[in-house]
């Protein structure tokens, strides 16, 4: 590692201050969206490259190795430009009304957690977030099928100050 990476990163600007229109959408850090790339592309060239590696066979009975290479490359390229574009979509934002995420462009998915609804929070962090200094979110609300919001590949100071600010929240409520 260089000098520079072992310095810590400056704090970031506080999270918004709530107002009556509410507070901005805040996007996920750049350095997360190489892995979502990854991912992505991952997730497109393999289907590429079997999909044309079980196919009966290839223009002019050529080899069929450099084809299913190819679309293995093609779906790479294609998943990873994919996967950056899905990165810039997703957005979080923290208001007087609670804890709210945005994903998507064209099918736009957004998630309100009111603070009322805060059970417990959780931080999670593989391997590869903890070298690029993010984390996952994960907000528990109560009584729902789908119990939990997670906001994956927040910097980590972020994710830290989301949860510390929503558990004081919770626990003011909770005192009232």
């Amino acid at each position: 590692m260089t000098d520079a990476q072992d310095e810590p990163s400056p704090l970031p600007p506080p999270l918004p201050a709530a107002t009556a229109t509410g507070a901005p959408w805040q996007p996920l850090p750049r350095r997360g969206a190489l892995l979502y790339a990854i991912g992505a592309g991952i997730g497109f060239a393999i289907p590429a490259g079997l999909g044309l590696g079980l196919a009966g066979s290839t223009p002019l009975g050529l080899p069929r190795i450099p084809f299913v290479a190819a679309a293995a490359l093609l779906g790479l390229a294609l998943g990873i430009l994919v996967g950056l574009l899905r990165h810039r979509r997703i957005g979080w934002k923290l208001d007087d009304d609670g804890f709210a995420t945005r994903r998507g462009g064209l099918w736009r998915n957004e998630t309100l957690v009111p603070v009322s609804r805060v059970q417990h929070l959780d931080l999670e962090r593989g391997p590869i977030e903890r070298q690029l200094g993010l984390a996952t979110l994960v907000v528990h609300t109560a009584g729902t099928r789908m119990a939990a919001v997670k906001l994956p590949l927040l910097a980590l100071a972020d994710a830290e100050a989301l949860r510390t600010h929503l558990a004081r929240q919770v626990e003011a409520d909770d005192a009232l």
